[in-house]
């Protein structure tokens, strides 16, 4: 048993690692955990690092990669394409330095003006109205949902409506209430999309997604 390390406390042996040596090892077990890869290449990596984000080896199944999208996503950042989010804590969750060092930056729909107004005037969620309120902003850009279902299908609209589309969607929302239904609507489009089928999301794996791909935009 453990010694007491103070009134209530225990003292716990576990070895000090660097950030690097933890992510190298969730790597490793990631891939022991799943040796028949379901993704190849840089799609793969991308894989890994929303695996990572989750702690969940299970998406692997339900993650939608295409390789085409993963490159159309590397060039897109490649040639400083925006990055817009449906929340500000995915925008958060993509470091600065690593957006400037591409030439571009990450920023929240919500953070545009004139939002809130719209979405108290329309009666509609202020992800939906967010994302009708920066449609002239959203071609070319990299759009990546990780919240709203209601962003999601806002911008599936717009699409459908003719405007021009985003280099790349990652639609992950996540929920009870047409998340699931919103990316099965993704999956189906002609759009160019990352995703992960069922209720299963959130702004964190938008974040990773996004950061994945930087990553593979960096590399010489």
């Amino acid at each position: 048993m453990a010694k007491p390390a103070a009134p209530g406390g225990y003292i716990v042996k576990i070895p000090h690692l660097t950030p690097m040596e933890i992510e190298h090892r969730s790597f490793a077990v990631i891939e022991a955990e799943l040796p028949e890869r379901p993704f190849s290449g840089p799609a793969w990596k991308v894989a890994r690092r929303l695996i990572h984000a989750t702690g969940d080896t299970d998406i692997a199944a339900s993650l939608v990669l295409p390789s085409a999208a993963v490159e159309m996503g590397v060039a897109a950042l490649r040639h400083g394409a925006l990055v817009f989010t449906d929340t500000e804590m995915a925008a958060y969750g993509i470091p600065a330095r690593r957006m400037q060092a591409l030439g571009t930056r990450a920023r929240s729909l919500l953070s545009l003006p004139g939002v809130a107004e719209r979405a108290a005037k329309e009666n509609i969620t202020r992800a939906r109205a967010a994302v009708l309120e920066a449609a002239p902003l959203l071609p070319a850009c990299i759009m990546a949902v990780g919240n709203a279902p209601t962003a999601l299908l806002a911008l599936l609209e717009l699409l459908e409506d003719g405007l021009p589309p985003p280099a790349l969607i990652i639609g992950m929302p996540v929920g009870f209430v047409h998340a699931a239904e919103s990316k099965e609507l993704l999956c189906a489009s002609p759009w160019p999309h990352l995703s992960l089928k069922g209720r299963k999301g959130g702004s964190a794996l938008a974040a990773a997604a996004v950061n994945a791909l930087a990553e593979l935009a960096l590399e010489v």
